[in-house]
């Protein structure tokens, strides 16, 4: 092959030639690429000494048809292959027969190197066999030929007029003519194939006509004693020093003993209830039934004569040929591969299971190996339910324990006052659409109840109702929390779990703190608000998620936005339909409604009776700030109830006295506060607490969240909460 290759572009866009060019070179092809976009600058450059022609179909000015034909008209040697972006087959299968090579899409650019070099291979090989050709033409050596073929008869015959010009002996006795009453003409030929093979013989033939090309068929004829006899046929195709045809040289031999013996096996094999496969110690196919054909999708001409391994997945090939080699060391009965789990591999590319038995089988041409192959899919599919349901089961019990250790604050929605009136308002509102909704408000609003209220409300009310966390789960687990992971996706994944958007397909996911995600993780969530689909860890296949999303935090997201913790267009796909929670200080009104709520709730828990609230704790109660909100309200009630031995109510000065005292001191959350300035306001907190993360005058009250959510971030934030403790 000349180094570097003269190939001549037929392609108006330079982009797109500049990528072919770098395609060959990175497949070790060095060429200078000559780019033409137009009929006259391509019949200029035709003329000049060029290896290979890769053409467009469709060009502004002129069309890879017309480029073709006139290449076949002043370069037929030269290979021509279409390289375009919008070859339909049949086209493409119309250019072959006029002259072209090949075609390769322009999404394929990775099959252009070997189909150059498969061209110019073949143009090689067809100026060796034309020289061989014309001199075998002009010589008689088709009757020595013929002569060292043993058993099978030979034969010419040119293709104008379809007249025979050499028959060898053997020729006339399978097919029962008499060589004394002279070579027999095309109909007398045509009329000694059997009746219902005459077509196929004849197309095979017209076919090689049309392609110049070889054929190969097998067809029965009928003599006129009545006996049929099955041929094998061969033709090889001669050309002329025109590249015209002109004859074709070939042999027919006789299969009948061989063919009543594959008919009478084939008849037992098509009465299989599997599909059967069998092969010969190479691993080539001989041999299949019409289950094979339904199970693995391919023709039985397809099958025939290729490589067993082409029906078995690409991961078990490389074994599969020793494995098969064993076998025939030692052929018995037996099962493949007892104790694994099999896999065959579809035409269309999809895997599935399979149960294989094997046995030999001693023939004239050598023992083969017959494969009884079952499909085991809808068992395997039974199986797999029974074991999701199972985990389901699992999963939702674990789920529903959940979600009964982490019952909300209260029942129902209680308070009066005109903020809580508009917060349900949107709630009405939004409740009965799909909205995705953005709950924002200090910690201890209830936002989480805001979100059970908007979901029982809604069209999925009978559907489940999933909760998480996203501050309390480490960064590392959060993926797989929300969409689950595969068996083995990573270091003690012994086992597939369902993740909180596949426990709540159907029904709503609630995710707290949302402004906790990790990035990565705000990436996964924003492909499912997006795209609706999702994939699990360590997984592949894309899951469909039909779940509403409901999202809370105490962080002003804005604020996480510019620095560089939350992504903007997350927080737009959240924030379809914001409801903000007003503060407990907001809705003072509603602190008495409140108060006797948890004191009827925890009383009747705690066995006591209380008939009585002291009017200096309600006062106090009303006046103090509730940094925590009504979950510090809850809170205190339910100590005050533990250690209340009257029938009237009171509740212990000292737990509300500092905040009562400073109410403007109450600090914003910090879930407001940048990132950037965590760790410095929380040591202070720690400071003025002395240490204390919980309780009402701890440093989680003092900065407005939870107290198990600051331990996590003094863990992240390596801080020594210990050394504040003596200050």
């Amino acid at each position: 092959m000349r180094q570097p290759l003269r190939i001549l572009s037929l392609e108006d866009d330079p982009n797109d030639a500049g990528l072919i060019q770098a395609a060959l070179e990175a497949d070790g092809i060095a060429c200078e690429l000559i780019r033409v976009d137009t009929q006259s600058a391509f019949e200029a450059s035709i003329g000049e000494s060029i290896d290979v022609i890769l053409a467009d179909y469709t060009l502004p000015s002129f069309d890879g048809l017309s480029a073709l034909k006139h290449a076949m008209s002043v370069c037929p040697e030269v290979p021509f292959i279409f390289v375009s972006g919008t070859l339909g087959e049949e086209v493409a299968i119309e250019t072959l027969k006029i002259g072209a090579t090949d075609y390769v899409l322009k999404t394929r650019l990775s099959r252009l190197a070997p189909s150059v070099l498969r061209a110019l291979r073949e143009a090689d090989e067809r100026a060796e066999r034309k020289q061989a050709q014309e001199a075998l033409a002009r010589s008689e050596s088709h009757l020595a030929e013929a002569q060292r073929l043993t058993h099978i008869g030979s034969w010419v015959w040119q293709v104008e007029g379809r007249a025979a010009l050499h028959l060898s002996e053997e020729w006339y006795r399978i097919h029962g003519f008499n060589p004394k009453e002279g070579m027999p003409g095309w109909e007398e030929r045509l009329q000694r194939v059997h009746p219902e093979d005459r077509d196929k013989w004849r197309g095979a033939i017209e076919r090689a006509i049309e392609q110049k090309s070889g054929y190969e068929t097998e067809y029965r004829v009928l003599l006129p004693s009545g006996v049929i006899k099955f041929i094998h046929v061969v033709g090889h195709p001669i050309l002329n020093a025109a590249g015209d045809l002109v004859q074709f040289i070939g042999s027919s031999t006789d299969i009948t003993a061989r063919k009543r013996a594959d008919l009478k096996f084939r008849g037992l094999l098509e009465a299989a209830p599997d599909a059967m496969v069998v092969v010969n110690r190479t691993g080539a196919i001989v041999l299949v039934n019409a289950q094979t054909e339904r199970l693995f999708g391919f023709r039985r001409e397809e099958l025939l004569d290729q490589q067993i391994e082409m029906l078995v997945p690409d991961r078990y090939r490389s074994r599969h040929a020793s494995h098969r080699a064993g076998y025939f060391d030692e052929p018995r009965l037996r099962p493949m591969g007892a104790g694994l789990e099999l896999f065959g591999l579809h035409k269309d590319g999809h895997e599935f299971p399979v149960e294989i038995s094997l046995s030999p089988l001693e023939t004239e041409d050598g023992t083969l190996v017959s494969s009884a192959i079952r499909d085991i899919t809808e068992r395997k599919r039974a199986e797999a339910e029974i074991k999701t349901l199972k985990d389901r089961l699992y999963d939702e019990n674990i789920l529903l324990k959940e979600e009964i250790d982490k019952v909300s604050m209260f029942e129902e929605i209680v308070g009066e006052s005109p903020a809580l009136r508009r917060v349900l308002a949107r709630l009405a509102k939004v409740a009965p659409t799909d909205s995705t909704v953005l709950i924002t408000g200090e910690t201890g609003t209830g936002k989480e109840l805001i979100a059970r209220a908007i979901h029982k409300r809604s069209q999925r009310a009978a559907r489940a109702f999933v909760s998480v966390n996203c501050a309390v789960i480490p960064s590392s687990l959060i993926s797989s929390e929300l969409f689950g992971h595969e068996k083995g996706a990573f270091t003690g994944a012994t086992q597939r779990r369902l993740g909180r958007f596949e426990l709540a397909e159907g029904g709503t996911l609630f995710l707290d703190e949302v402004g906790e995600l990790p990035m990565e993780t705000q990436i996964a969530l924003l492909r499912v608000l997006q795209e609706r689909e999702f994939e699990r860890l360590g997984g592949a296949k894309a899951i469909r998620a039909n779940v509403r999303v409901i999202a809370a935090t105490n962080r002003d997201l804005q604020e996480s936005i510019d620095a560089g913790t939350f992504r903007r267009d997350l927080y737009y796909r959240l924030n379809v339909f914001p409801i903000e929670m007003p503060s407990l200080r907001e809705r003072k009104e509603d602190i008495p409604l409140l108060v006797e709520y948890f004191i009827d709730r925890y009383a009747s828990r705690a066995a006591k009776r209380i008939r009585s609230i002291n009017k200096e704790t309600l006062v106090r109660l009303t006046s103090y700030a509730w940094p925590g909100n009504i979950r510090e309200l809850q809170n205190v009630i339910e100590r005050s109830i533990i250690v209340c031995d009257t029938e009237s109510f009171t509740v212990d000065e000292s737990w509300l006295s500092r905040a009562a005292c400073q109410p403007d001191q109450v600090s914003r959350p910090l879930l407001r506060i940048p990132t950037s300035e965590e760790k410095r306001v929380i040591e202070a907190a720690l400071a003025e607490a002395q240490g204390q993360v919980s309780g009402p005058t701890g440093a989680a009250s003092r900065l407005g969240i939870p107290a198990s959510t600051l331990d996590s971030k003094i863990k992240a934030l390596k801080i020594n909460k210990h050394r504040y403790k003596s200050l």
